[in-house]
């Protein structure tokens, strides 16, 4: 018998072998460049009435509080305020509850959650501010204006999460455990399995053709979520423990009802978001007496192509409503 079959399995071993301390070493450099990346961000924890808050504060001028979506965190916040362009402006960009450093506390619910923004306002002497949602953030964001009213100015929601008679479907709840559970099992899914888990999630829209500016950003969005294990206290508290308060936020059997709701809100969706289903959105947006819908005919969760009409649709309205442009720093 030739010696090479002989030493086939050792030979085949051995590049098992390289193949592993490769992604070993490819995993761990690209997780300290993400723990080096938050670091560098600046945000600050602050004990408040409601416990500590997990916040970045950037620029001057008028308040902005940014509260990301899901998966997120202040960062997240960061990222938002810099692509929107959220009029220059005193950037506050929060953790919500169980994200990086903000704890989920005990009996924690959507209205702690709102509470929790004003205590934030409270311990940094803010009186009143404008609020930028996205996504999942919206309904913390939604019930902050409804129980808080004084203190919210004005609202933007983009892409706002609104429950409906068809809805997108989240995973079973051990499924996301083992997702977003596990930092390396998430790093290797979007490694391997980045563009399936992009159209799966409904980051973007099935058919729509990413250009080359577009998947960059996408794939930021996916590593910007990284750690997840530092997220998933808060996946799993809005996903599964407020499920019910969601889902009833938006009816008239609500505590808040939408409809007693006078802030000024923008409401800003694309028609072929497979996550803020347009139908549930406009109907959300209905419900609010001072609410405008800013629709874009296409560009999914993210409105690809439409960035400028859109920070232009939000620096109007948030002028508007007494959020003036200053010079900031730090936004780049």
């Amino acid at each position: 018998m030739s010696n090479f079959w002989i030493y086939l399995p050792v030979i085949l071993a051995f590049i098992l072998v390289i193949g592993i301390v490769n992604v070993a070493a490819r995993y761990s450099r690209e997780m300290r460049a993400v723990r080096r990346r938050i670091n560098s961000l600046g945000s600050q924890v602050i004990e408040t009435a409601c416990g500590p808050v997990e916040f970045a504060r950037i620029g001057e001028g008028d308040p902005v509080l940014v509260v990301h979506g899901a998966l997120g965190g202040f960062d997240q916040g960061l990222f938002l305020a810099r692509s929107v362009d959220v009029p220059n402006s005193q950037i506050i960009s929060v953790s919500r509850f169980g994200f990086l450093r903000s704890p989920v506390p005990p009996d924690a619910t959507l209205d702690t959650q709102a509470n929790a923004f004003a205590a934030l306002f409270d311990a940094l002497g803010i009186r009143r501010a404008a609020v930028f949602a996205v996504s999942a953030g919206s309904t913390s964001a939604i019930r902050f204006a409804a129980r808080h009213p004084q203190r919210v100015s004005a609202l933007v929601l983009m892409g706002p999460d609104a429950p409906g008679e068809t809805y997108m479907a989240l995973p079973p709840r051990f499924m996301s455990h083992i997702l977003f559970g596990n930092d390396f099992v998430y790093w290797a899914m979007i490694h391997c399995f980045g563009k399936k888990m992009q159209t799966a999630t409904g980051l973007v829209p099935k058919g729509f053709a990413l250009t080359r500016e577009y998947a960059a950003l996408v794939s930021n969005v996916q590593t910007g979520s990284l750690p997840v294990s530092r997220r998933m206290d808060g996946w799993d508290f809005e996903t599964y423990s407020c499920a019910k308060e969601f889902w009833a936020s938006v009816t008239p059997a609500s505590p808040y009802p939408l409809s007693k709701i006078e802030t000024p809100v923008l409401v800003i969706m694309a028609e072929d978001d497979p996550i803020s289903l347009p139908a549930n959105v406009r109907a959300l947006a209905e419900q609010m007496p001072n609410a405008r819908l800013y629709s874009v005919a296409d560009g999914g969760h993210f409105l690809f192509g439409h960035a400028e009409e859109v920070r232009a649709e939000v620096a109007r309205f948030l002028r508007d409503h007494g959020v003036e442009p200053q010079n900031t720093t730090g936004l780049g």
